[in-house]
């Protein structure tokens, strides 16, 4: 069972004081108070001043009961406005302090049930609670904005027990299954009041009760007490009627605020689920993204982002977009997103894995269709190459504060069919900034989409600017300021936004080699990487790499039929990749003490930080970290 919120510690009950004004004498018996039952009939033979007399009370009867029943309208309107559990629990105080009540006291079952399953024993009730009610201009005659205290001191009642455990064939539990309000001097209300409210705390002597049961679709949720001052009339049997009225709408919103709080949580948890829960720290690059739902009452759609590391320290950079803000397009999205990853480990050409993905998107349906941009940076080469479907362009901030949108071939969206995707590889030098993006932050009503474009490339290269020409501006702040440009509101589309500053390697931190594949490869591996070391000046590590080294190429050498590739990369860590043609995998095993072999990946896996073996279209990579000193 879901826990909701249903207090604030440290707050006044939840009731609420009058006004200090002057009403209509309809309006000050509050349309309540007011004579109940049916007008009688004159009599006849009466004198004439008493026929007169009698229709003026059939008349003032009437009046009274429309006031009522218009009091009865205007209340349950107002709790129907609320949409969450709080705005309704506060829409009925409002509605019926001071003009059907002078407090009111709700108490609400903790926790409370979501949908048909079953509560759990005990029946727990806890009193809602608030500090002050604000009213709006029909509240009050100070008009909008005034407050109205939420605890009547003339009630002496405060402070009711904030806990309430219902008994099973207690009083209290036979007025919540009888459904129908009891005024608080009945037997049944005298007997059930003081364990509502607590140990020896009951009704003040004078003080007029109502107690009505707050029951939703299916089972009783609550209860709330309505309380009225001595110096007011008595409740009249109407305003049993009226109570009922009352709780049976405020019961409603309830269960209708728990499930749409339910669906909104649920609703959360899919598009959290849907993208990344953070982003990988590839070599050479920074990442950043950022999320935001078309508004709260469309919190899932069909925008992702990604970033997916890929074999020699290049990473994937996916931005994508569903059409629709439904659950069916969140679905479609996650997963087309899972078909990208799965084809970014097979390591495909960006246009390759569009064209897949187009695939998979035709398989999902004929209206399923998504634009895309698929980007790999290379940070040995400080190069890019990107694929577009029908996506918004890419921007590239450069250091120094130029800001230049990229351009990529368009193409078509996905899901359109018999279509080619063209992919270009451009320079991404190192201090630049690529800002991947969905078409909500730059279209709306009030632009088209390529007006949109160009105020936040105008936008990014004067946020360049004020760093200065040798720097570039911090990338969370980026992404805070380009989000900035929104303005206030609800926006027309989700948005998806993720940004990558190149760092790039260094070429002196890269040392590569092609080795035929024969015997004295793995021999001279060693050689070659323990001159790297030196080089570096990570002489400590040399032993270390060159037992890995020997034992990966071996097991290249071993398979493979062309030259067998060979890359040291320095950085924070020392990263080691072997690469052969052989799509064969290796897999680590458990070598017998008779077996020769077998126990090169065991000490790759015990000596190494992290280690990893990719398949690529070419073949396969193997690849190990060690962390270097310092």
């Amino acid at each position: 069972m879901t826990e909701h919120p249903t207090s604030h510690e440290g707050r006044q009950p939840l009731a609420a004081r009058p006004q200090e004004r002057t009403r209509p004498r309809s309006q000050a018996a509050g349309g309540a108070g007011l004579p109940g039952g049916q007008p009688p009939l004159p009599q006849p033979g009466l004198p004439p001043h008493s026929v007169q007399a009698q229709a003026q009370d059939i008349a003032g009867t009437a009046r009274r009961e429309g006031d009522r029943l218009r009091f009865v309208g205007a209340a349950t309107r107002r709790i129907a406005r609320g949409i969450d559990l709080d705005e309704i629990v506060l829409g009925l105080c409002r509605a019926t302090v001071p003009t059907f009540s002078d407090a009111i006291l709700v108490y609400l079952r903790d926790p409370l049930p979501v949908g048909d399953e079953r509560p759990v024993s005990p029946f727990v009730l806890r009193l809602r609670r608030s500090d002050r009610l604000r009213s709006t201009s029909d509240d009050a005659e100070g008009g909008a904005g005034a407050v109205i205290s939420v605890l009547d001191p003339q009630t002496e009642l405060a402070p009711a027990a904030e806990l309430c455990e219902v008994r099973s064939g207690g009083a209290l539990s036979e007025v919540l299954r009888g459904v129908r309000p009891v005024f608080g001097d009945s037997a049944a209300a005298r007997a059930a009041l003081p364990e509502l409210l607590g140990d020896g705390r009951i009704v003040p002597s004078g003080h007029r009760a109502i107690l009505a049961p707050l029951r939703g679709r299916r089972r009783v949720i609550g209860a709330a007490v309505f309380l009225r001052r001595p110096d007011r009339p008595a409740f009249e049997p109407n305003d049993l009627l009226v109570a009922a009225q009352l709780a049976t709408h405020t019961a409603l919103g309830i269960d209708k605020a728990v499930l749409y709080g339910r669906e909104a949580y649920i609703a959360d948890e899919l598009q959290r689920t849907m993208l990344p829960d953070s982003l990988p720290q590839p070599t050479g690059v920074r990442l950043a993204s950022r999320y935001l739902p078309a508004a709260e009452t469309a919190r899932v759609g069909g925008d992702w982002y990604d970033a997916i590391p890929l074999p020699g320290s290049r990473v994937a950079l996916v931005v994508g977009d569903v059409m629709g803000h439904s659950m069916t397009s969140a679905a479609i999205m996650g997963q087309l997103r899972t078909t990208a990853q799965t084809l970014a480990g097979l390591d495909l050409p960006p246009q390759e894995v569009l064209h897949h993905l187009d695939e998979q998107a035709q398989r999902l349906g004929t209206d399923r269709m998504a634009t895309c941009l698929y980007a790999v940076y290379d940070p040995v080469s400080h190069r890019i190459t990107i694929a577009n479907a029908g996506h918004p362009p890419p921007i590239l901030l450069h250091l120094g504060g130029r800001a230049e949108v990229l351009r990529v071939p368009p193409g078509a969206p996905i899901g359109v069919g018999g279509v080619d995707f063209e992919a270009v590889e451009l320079d991404a030098p190192a201090g630049a900034t690529l800002l991947l993006y969905t078409d909500g932050l730059v279209e709306s009503r009030l632009r088209d989409v390529w007006t949109g474009i160009e105020q936040l490339r105008e936008r990014l290269a004067a946020t360049a600017q004020l760093t200065g020409p040798d720097h570039s501006p911090p990338l969370e702040a980026l992404c805070d300021d380009v989000l900035d440009m929104l303005g206030p509101g609800d926006r027309d589309d989700d948005i998806a936004l993720l940004a990558a500053r190149f760092d790039g390697i260094a070429p002196s931190d890269v040392a590569y080699w092609f080795l035929d594949p024969e015997d004295a490869a793995p021999g001279r591996a060693r050689r070659l990487a323990r001159r790297a070391l030196e080089r570096w000046g990570l002489e400590d590590l040399s032993d270390s790499v060159e037992l890995l080294v020997s034992e990966v190429v071996t097991n290249a050498v071993r398979y493979a039929e062309r030259p067998v590739m060979l890359r040291l990369l320095r950085t924070e860590v020392l990263r080691c990749e072997v690469g052969d043609d052989s799509p064969q995998l290796p897999r680590q095993r458990r070598a017998r003490d008779t077996d020769e072999g077998g126990r090169g990946l065991f000490l790759v896996n015990r000596l190494a930080r992290r280690w990893g073996a990719t398949r690529l279209s070419t073949g396969k990579v193997v690849w190990f970290e060690l962390p270097t000193p310092g």
